[in-house]
């Protein structure tokens, strides 16, 4: 199992600290959501079923022709390089560690390029794949570079995946409504903007057959029924999303100045998150840690990454807390 966020368990027991006591910055999740409401008590009695509305919504919340709900884009990331044999795959790094990992496992030849080293790499490669925003750098792709690189990959056959999982903030910069376009694959996460991780609930968005070839890979029942029902609803709520989209903005910009404050100038973020490439970085890791606050260590390269508070008491713990390790290294 890859490193992820989110382990506060883990932290917890490492820390001695009580789950109860814990900041959880880790993610790159919202950590609060629109509104829930109540279950019909026939959604747990039946049997998961299509043409419930699921399908409709998240195509008029992409801007969308063809999409497949899947149990999280996790499960598409495992299954679509069983789609593809002996497959050159160039990933944009840093990213989202899931992604190699899973073509490697296929037996497929994986690349690690920078941004810069794409145009360069393009022609010797079957499948691009990048994060849009990239996590954990949240680095910006234009949909024109994007386009072009689809068009010289789908010329011979080949695939652009776009991983979208942190897009919701700025949906004017998304692949979705193209992404019927053969060869062009757009991966969303419902979980990180709705605040809804614990749903498991992503889409793939690309052609129909591509679709269909993943749907009877998958299997019937990949969703269950109250996450079908409460996704819906969410998928319909304009008003909500824009409060939503509204507050991330505000949050982001205002963990980015925070951070700054205290002479830890962002290398990067979106909305969700900021990052901090730092030679540093383990060392606030582990203060942060052992006062309770978890975020997101990683090694290559050395950097960290806060998601946000979820509250007014979690941005004062975090400010007294990055107030006192300033005053320590200084």
């Amino acid at each position: 199992m890859l490193e992820h966020g989110g382990r506060l368990r883990k932290a917890a027991l490492r820390y001695d600290i009580p789950l109860r006591d814990w900041l959880d910055l880790s993610t790159g999740v919202a950590p609060y959501g629109l509104p829930l409401a109540e279950i019909p008590a026939q959604v747990w009695n039946r049997l998961p079923e299509q043409h419930d509305g699921l399908e409709a919504a998240a195509c008029a919340y992409y801007g969308a022709a063809e999409l497949l709900p899947v149990a999280g884009s996790q499960a598409a990331i495992q299954c679509l390089p069983r789609l593809r044999r002996e497959a050159r795959v160039g990933i944009v790094s840093p990213a989202y560690a899931e992604h190699a990992a899973a073509w490697q496992r296929e037996g497929h030849r994986v690349l690690e390029i920078s941004e810069a080293g794409v145009n360069r790499a393009l022609e010797r490669l079957d499948v691009l794949l990048l994060v849009n925003p990239n996590n954990p750098t949240g680095r910006r792709f234009s949909p024109e570079q994007l386009y072009a690189w689809h068009a010289r990959l789908a010329e011979r056959g080949g695939w652009l995946i776009v991983d979208e999982a942190f897009i919701d903030c700025t949906p004017e910069q998304s692949l979705a409504a193209h992404a019927q376009s053969p060869g062009l694959i757009v991966l969303r996460s419902f979980g990180k903007f709705f605040g809804m991780a614990g749903a498991r609930l992503g889409f793939v968005l690309a052609e129909r057959k591509l679709l269909d070839e993943l749907q009877e890979m998958l299997g019937p029942w990949t969703i269950s029924g109250p996450t079908r029902w409460l996704a819906t609803g969410m998928l319909e709520d304009r008003a909500a999303q824009q409060i939503q989209r509204q507050r991330l903005n505000a949050d982001g910009q205002r963990l980015a100045r925070l951070l700054s404050e205290h002479s830890l100038v962002p290398t990067g973020g979106c909305a969700l998150f900021q990052w901090l490439a730092s030679e540093q970085a383990a060392l606030l890791h582990e203060f942060l840690a052992c006062n309770g606050i978890l975020t997101r260590l990683f090694e290559r390269p050395a950097s960290i990454r806060f998601g946000l508070p979820p509250d007014e008491a979690g941005w004062q713990r975090l400010a007294a807390a990055l107030e006192v390790f300033a005053g320590e290294v200084r």
